[in-house]
């Protein structure tokens, strides 16, 4: 009997060392750990999408608490956005941040997101991805690919930066571009005169520096949170794209909630886009204020006209050869006009 309860005690302490609560045989019952739900993302711990899953994780502990714990890995600690999004179709970890370019090979619709001058103003941008009813449909194009969109985050508008000045669409020119891992980013690329170079946003900075590429594209932000800034000093603001990354959740994760936490997940996806959107205008000032005192960076302002008239075409290519974007460009462009009219 004493020998019994020696392996006992011993196995239980072996049991909790490792960290596996589980039933141990003959000798005690114990509860499982909380679930630990892990997200990644690219960005730094002061990003606005940082601060906003920090609050997402806030929210469900508060009222999941007892059944998980929320993991938060930034820096593309968990590897670049496609890579994350394997991992997260897979259920090695739960939910990721990436770009809608990163979304174009598992539906089609996404493309729309990557057309220059999609939108007429920050205000369409901004009431387009707040409806989130319409938005439910787009969100669950993916659920054939294992997972799912929550909710989007606001990351600005895009031009192009890089280590020489760019006043017009000609000084683009044979001008290697980092471009988003998609074929629409890299067709709008080329389309300006660039060369597009598709890379993965971790790997930019570096190869800036050593001169694998000569700028790339993106919001102020990445000049300051990503130290682009060091080695790319001209940001030019030709303003030609707003694309919104988007919180990505594995699928049968998502299913296998109750109604109940399924709902605390959406309403704490919804509190993470409102704290980071509280974040961001704020953000983008001090960015451009260090960036142009303590970097060294000149900000120029351009003929927006004459980068989007380079690209003219591209719309209508992407439509022709993408039907499935059609339903969303033409909901945008409804949009589009109301902003249009109330400005006249």
């Amino acid at each position: 009997m004493k020998g019994l309860k020696r392996i006992c005690a011993l196995t239980l302490c072996v049991g909790l060392f490792a960290g596996s609560l589980t039933g141990l045989t003959g000798c005690v019952s114990i509860k499982s750990e909380k679930r630990i739900i892990r997200i990644s993302h690219a960005q730094s711990e002061t990003h606005p999408e940082h601060l906003g899953l920090l609050k997402f994780k806030e929210y469900i502990e508060e009222n999941l608490g007892d059944k998980y714990e929320v993991q938060i890995y930034p820096n593309e600690l968990l590897g670049g956005a496609q890579k994350a999004i394997e991992l997260t179709q897979t259920g090695a970890i739960d939910f990721v941040v990436a770009g809608t370019a990163n979304l174009e090979n598992f539906a089609d619709v996404y493309e729309v997101f990557s057309m220059p001058y999609l939108f007429t103003s920050e205000a369409a941008y901004h009431e387009v991805m707040n409806d989130t009813d319409y938005m439910k449909q787009v969100y669950e194009s993916t659920d054939a690919a294992g997972f799912r969109v929550l909710t989007w985050y606001n990351a600005g508008t895009r031009s192009f930066y890089a280590k020489k000045p760019i006043y017009t669409p000609e000084d683009l020119k044979g001008l290697k571009m980092r471009v988003q891992q998609s074929p629409a980013s890299v067709n709008m690329a080329n389309a300006f005169g660039a060369a597009a170079s598709p890379m993965s946003f971790g790997e930019v900075y570096t190869a800036i520096q050593q001169g694998v590429i000569d700028g790339a594209e993106n919001n102020e932000l990445a000049l300051t949170n990503n130290k682009h800034g060091e080695v790319a000093k001209y940001y030019s603001y030709n303003r030609h794209q707003m694309v919104p990354d988007m919180l990505i959740g594995n699928l049968k994760f998502l299913e296998g909630l109750s109604d109940e936490e399924y709902e605390i997940f959406e309403e704490a996806a919804l509190i993470s886009t409102e704290e980071e959107m509280k974040y961001w205008d704020e953000q983008v000032d001090e960015a451009k204020e260090i960036a142009q005192n303590d970097m060294g960076v000149e900000f120029i302002d351009v003929d927006v006209q004459a980068f989007k008239d380079k690209v003219s075409g591209v719309q209508q290519e992407m439509l022709d050869n993408n039907p499935d974007i059609q339903d969303l460009y033409d909901h945008i462009q409804k949009v589009n006009e109301k902003y249009a009219q109330e400005e006249e």
